[in-house]
């Protein structure tokens, strides 16, 4: 059997990766089986650790410790979300003590750790979403970018995917970019590598893997679902008791909890634990028309569950493919 084809980039050259497909950490989805199956498919896995808070049901020390060892051999990081590290700086030192291959920081300062990541060995992966974070990161010490745009899964903001990742590319270059938001296949990877990026991170599209964490409810949920489907909305932050700074929100698929709650915060804030309790019932046990099902708007371009490593190779080889057959002038 031929050995795939490869699409060598500042950052797999960085990093020391296959290919150029990094896994979002998206928390409580992206474990250590999934990055671990990431990495050996030739990509980066990053787990997510999200906010490091044990009451959440991942992120505690034990846990972090846990995921690296799922991970098996494969070298993979982490990644955390800035401002709630800021109020739990010590998980950053359990994570180091696995040696992770990279640390991704989104949603705040990384003044306070980028030293400290880049000391213990592991590339600073910063995640931003304007042009003057970019420009921020990149003076602060990131060694990768990524320029994420507003149709990712999860949290972020307002700008779009098409040009914000150009704008971010020649701002901050020689620091190599990666671009994240809506990207589910090799298509979107070769049209991140033309738009000047050197990679894709890539977080809805393996949600939909046997590797990921997550109940089964919500991975046919997003097989079955589409962009279209998808909102912008802090209700399920407020039903969680978390509060958000500004201006980041959460893209989720919409269901009968957001119609119901969407731009009603104030008063679902005044329901108080009972309703938090009902929430976190319903995540454990995959009730989704109250979960939250974090996804991007990829979505219409997932039709199946394949395993993670296997998918990493696919969408590289869909992108050789897009990048050779792209039409040109003449």
């Amino acid at each position: 059997m031929s050995e795939p084809e490869r699409l060598p980039t500042a950052i797999t050259r960085l990093l020391g990766i296959d290919h150029p497909v990094l896994l979002a950490p998206m928390g409580g989805v992206a474990g250590g089986a999934l990055a671990g199956a990431v990495s050996s498919g030739g990509g980066l896995g990053l787990i997510g650790a999200g906010y490091a808070d044990p009451a959440l049901g991942f992120g505690s020390d034990g846990w972090i410790r846990d995921e690296f060892v799922k991970a098996g051999n494969h070298a993979v990081g982490i990644g955390f979300i800035t401002w709630a590290l800021d109020r739990r700086p010590r998980a950053l030192d359990v994570a180091l003590e696995s040696e992770p291959h990279a640390v991704m920081l989104s949603f705040g300062d990384i003044a306070p750790y980028a030293a400290k990541i880049r000391d213990a060995g592991a590339t600073l992966i910063c995640q931003v979403q304007t042009l003057r974070d970019a420009r921020e990161a990149a003076d602060k010490g990131a060694q990768i970018v990524v320029a994420q745009g507003t149709e990712a899964g999860g949290h972020g903001a307002d700008r779009a995917t098409l040009p914000l990742v150009p704008a971010v590319a020649d701002a901050v270059a020689p620091v190599p970019v990666a671009a994240a938001g809506g990207i589910a296949d090799g298509r979107g990877l070769a049209a991140a590598l033309i738009l000047g990026a050197e990679g894709a991170m890539i977080g809805t599209r393996f949600w939909a893997t046997p590797e990921a964490l997550g109940h089964a409810n919500q991975k046919a949920l997003i097989e079955r679902s589409g962009g279209d489907d998808t909102l912008r909305t802090s209700v399920f932050d407020t039903a969680r008791g978390i509060v958000w700074p500004e201006p980041w929100t959460g893209r989720a698929i919409r269901n009968a909890f957001a119609d119901a709650w969407d731009g009603r915060d104030d008063e679902l804030r005044a329901e108080g634990p009972a309703m938090r309790e009902r929430f976190f019932v319903a995540q454990r046990e995959g009730v989704t028309d109250m979960a939250v099902t974090f996804a991007g708007e990829g979505l219409d371009l997932i039709a199946d569950r394949p395993g993670a490593g296997a998918l990493v190779e696919r969408i590289v080889a869909e992108a050789i493919v897009a990048l050779a057959t792209a039409p040109r002038p003449g």
